[in-house]
């Protein structure tokens, strides 16, 4: 079970989806949401998500809202990057 965080901008959970154009062409969307609230507060949509560019993206939606506490990812095989060890 998770636990709800008590206030706004505590904790943040990060997941990707992928999708197919109906010509066949595959995209992916990042996806930030608060979880105090599911506040939606990013999704990019792009063929070609790189760990470079989704830190980046993260740090300009920071300069808005302050870091959270702590993020939640699921760990999958789409968070695993060879430019960050």
């Amino acid at each position: 079970m998770l636990l709800q965080p008590l206030q706004a901008n505590y904790c943040w959970s990060i997941d990707f989806m992928s999708d197919v154009l109906a010509y066949g062409t595959k995209f992916r969307t990042l996806n930030v949401i608060d979880d105090y609230n599911r506040e939606g507060l990013l999704v990019e949509p792009s063929y070609s998500l790189p760990a470079v560019r989704v830190t980046q993206m993260l740090d300009e939606l920071a300069a808005t809202r302050g870091y959270p506490e702590m993020i939640r990812v699921d760990n999958g095989l789409h968070f695993e990057s060879s430019r960050f060890p």
